[in-house]
Formats: structure tokens, sequence, C-alpha cells
């Protein structure tokens, strides 16, 4: 069983201006593609995993944010990296429209997008990392049993793990195997 590097998007990949979804909107976060790097050096599956909370409230289409994903996946080979798979919840509970608006097990803080991953990838979750921003990120990661919890930033203490201020700082985390 390999494991995962999981990544949150909008934060950790490429700043959060709020509902990213054209790729003239992407700036990567220093040091994203040495870490993606590394990771798959490493033998670590690359996975992204995204509320989208934009398309539920209708701001950008599903496709949109598929385009953009494909893209940003170029944008890793250019830069001699891979991210393997983007997961994402497109929904929302509240301020959902249509077929958007329901409380899914894939929404961050709930687990579904990882434990979906472990099952599709086969993953050794316990000895894989997350990389989050956010609260709702860390307590996914938490309750998926994602074994070692990183929060990019010091908005909050991370009560689940390691508080870091750049991405370089996380190299040192993967593991050979």
């Amino acid at each position: 069983m390999k494991r995962a590097l999981f990544l949150d998007r909008d934060g950790v990949i490429n700043k959060d201006y709020n509902y990213v979804y054209k790729k003239e909107d992407i700036d990567f976060i220093d040091g994203i593609f040495d870490l993606v790097r590394e990771a798959n050096h490493k033998n670590y599956y690359v996975l992204v995993v995204t509320n989208q909370a934009g398309i539920a409230r209708g701001f950008y289409k599903e496709n949109d944010f598929l385009e953009l994903s494909n893209w940003m996946k170029e944008q890793f080979l250019i830069n001699n990296s891979r991210i393997d798979y983007f997961y994402y919840s497109p929904y929302h509970p509240i301020y959902g429209i249509g077929k958007y608006k329901i409380d899914s097990d894939l929404r961050k803080p709930k687990p579904g997008m990882f434990l979906n991953a472990k099952k599709d990838f086969k993953l050794d979750i316990k000895n894989s990392i997350m990389i989050g921003d956010n609260e709702k990120d860390l307590v996914a990661a938490n309750r998926a049993g994602v074994g070692k919890i990183i929060c990019l930033g010091t908005l909050f203490k991370n009560k689940f793990g390691i508080n870091i201020r750049k991405l370089a700082e996380a190299k040192k985390y993967l593991i050979n195997y």
C-alpha cells in the first residue's frame, strides 16, 4: 500500500482569492512544485482534496473547475512534478443551488474525499500526510485517519499536528519508502 500527500487547493497550492476558477487567477504558492516533486520521488500519490462551494453557489460551473484542474495538472507536469488526482466537493448544505444543495459526506470537515481516495488508491492512510490551511481541512483529515496533519500558516494552533510557515518546511516529513 502506498501513502498519499493530500493537499488542499486554495491556500496551499494556489493563493486563495475566494472562488478561483480561471487560470489567470491562479498564483501558485512558493514551494508547491518542489514539494510535489519531492513527494513524487518518494513514491507518494499526490491528491488534491478541495471544497468548491463556488460551484454550489452558482458562481461558476463544474466544468469550469474541471478545466482549471486539468490546466493545473499540466502546470505541474511542466514543472517536473505530478498531481495524481483532484477530489472535490461541489456541494454546500445551506447556500447550494439545485442538486448542489446537500449535506454531502464529501464536503470537509467530513472525511468523504479522503475515504474515497483511500479506497480508490488502496492507501496506507495512517502513514499519509495532509497539508491544509484551515480547520475544516485538518478535521476532515483527522476523521479519515490521516497520520500526519500539517497546517500551512499561523492563523490558529493545529491541535492535530504541525504548523508550518512555508511549504519547504513540509518536505522533511516526506519519508522514503
